[in-house]
């Protein structure tokens, strides 16, 4: 490893970073992580603070999970790899799709289909649905639905779907065929409605419309997540998911609900469409399955769906689609020591009990600092809070607020992450109640700092 005064001079330099602008990145440079165990992580200074980013929604059960390192060391040692492609496999992703069938039986999947990480199994769930209707001889049925302000990934399927322009303007034209409905965000939205439940079925009368003028006879499927999450933690009413498995179910339209943040218990139930008592027809999973520690996801399928393929003709149920790391042994060594970890120690309990406490804590923030607009959560382990020049405009606030507030919060002792003018949180679901005590103090330090 080189020296910390190389890395510190050579940050950014010869390496473009995600979701970052490259000459930003190299006026500012990132934080160099260099160490994490537990809920901490440590910077190339030896800086430490709580992870309440949680690596990237991802790193449920903490940095220093020994039965998911020990898998995967093992089953490098075994079998570092081979295909799952047509007429080869292996013995760990058959045991895995056991273990993930009985998981999700609650949630009426039943099938798995492995890929490389969420934004696969985005493009698999889309590219499996509009397959599914042209077995069915639905050969109209491609377009897709989805929610403003969601985010679904950044492949050309993915982009496609999202909510937001910033995933979408600069890479168009995307996908044809893609079409939005307004997000049940009480906070803003084109209603002016500020009651979740009547906001929640003005959101379903747009589906319906939305519906109607596209034409039945023309959708393929409907993704959202159950809460929406790198849009900014926006909850819906309880009866919306509802609602919209309702509406898909009567017109013939998959449900994908895509719970890359919500699945293994983030919500505080073991996934997202569970939370609202919702089956989907699929279901696009990654991040919390290996703990962050491999990169690996999976798309898992209903019995109607499953059967609809395994039932069909075979110029028609072939599956032309999959990736060189589906069903990776290494991934999936990790995801079963992963769930059955995450099993064993009941995460979504103390997802929903430091949730709370995390919960109330941002309300009190609120109430002190007129920079926070709205705070959004209380459902496990993944809240915002939005910040704005004043309450009365909504104006949000500029890059320098939000960006100040996080450095002082780091300094503090809490790694948070801003997203446009949201804060975000995500932490890890082993978070003890020392942690949110830690987070929830940085944060008003870091508010502090910028109070007038």
């Amino acid at each position: 490893m080189k020296d910390s005064n190389f890395l510190k001079e050579h940050n950014a330099r010869h390496l473009w970073h995600p979701m970052a602008h490259p000459g930003d990145m190299q006026a500012n440079p990132p934080i160099i992580v260099t160490e994490a165990h537990g809920t901490r992580i440590r910077d190339i200074d030896g800086h430490e603070v709580v992870d309440a980013v949680g690596g990237l929604w991802n790193v449920n059960l903490g940095f220093s999970c020994e039965p998911v390192k020990k898998a995967i060391t093992s089953q490098l040692d075994r079998l570092p790899y081979y295909s799952a492609f047509r007429g080869t496999t292996s013995d760990v992703i058959i045991e895995l799709s056991e273990l993930l069938h009985d998981f999700f039986s609650p949630d009426g999947l039943t099938r798995a289909f492995y890929t490389s990480g969420g934004g696969d199994s985005v493009e698999t769930a889309l590219r499996l649905a509009r397959q599914y209707h042209k077995i069915k001889g639905d050969e109209g049925r491609f377009k897709f639905l989805s929610l403003k302000k969601g985010y679904h990934g950044t492949q050309f399927g993915g982009a496609s779907v999202n909510g937001n322009s910033n995933f979408r303007k600069p890479y168009e034209p995307l996908l044809p065929g893609c079409y939005h409905i307004p997000s049940p965000y009480t906070y803003r939205n084109p209603f002016n409605e500020t009651d979740a439940e009547r906001l929640a079925q003005l959101c379903l009368s747009s589906l319906e419309d939305e519906i109607a003028f596209q034409g039945t006879d023309t959708i393929a499927a409907m993704i959202m997540e159950p809460v929406l999450g790198a849009g900014g933690v926006i909850v819906p009413h309880d009866t919306f998911m509802k609602g919209v498995r309702e509406i898909t179910a009567k017109h013939g339209i998959l449900l994908i609900s895509d719970e890359v943040i919500t699945g293994f218990g983030r919500t505080g139930d073991w996934t997202g469409a569970r939370h609202w008592g919702v089956q989907p027809d699929m279901a696009t999973t990654a991040k919390a399955i290996t703990n962050g520690y491999f990169p690996f996801g999976a798309v898992m399928i209903c019995d109607s769906v499953a059967e609809t393929f395994e039932s069909g003709e075979a110029s028609k149920a072939m599956i032309g689609h999959g990736y060189t790391y589906s069903g990776h042994p290494v991934g999936a060594a990790a995801a079963l020591a992963c769930i059955d970890e995450t099993i064993k120690l009941q995460v979504q309990k103390n997802a929903a009990a430091r949730g709370a406490e995390l919960w109330c804590g941002i309300q009190a923030l609120m109430e002190r600092h007129e920079v926070i607009g709205d705070v959004r959560g209380g459902h496990g382990l993944m809240l915002a809070l939005e910040l704005v020049e004043d309450r009365e405009s909504k104006a949000p606030a500029g890059k320098e607020v939000t960006e100040a507030i996080q450095a002082k919060a780091y300094q503090a002792g809490a790694m948070v992450r801003i997203s446009g003018n949201n804060l975000l949180m995500s932490p890890p679901l082993v978070l003890t109640e020392q942690d949110v005590q830690i987070v929830l103090n940085a944060l008003e330090t870091g508010f502090s700092s910028v109070d007038r």
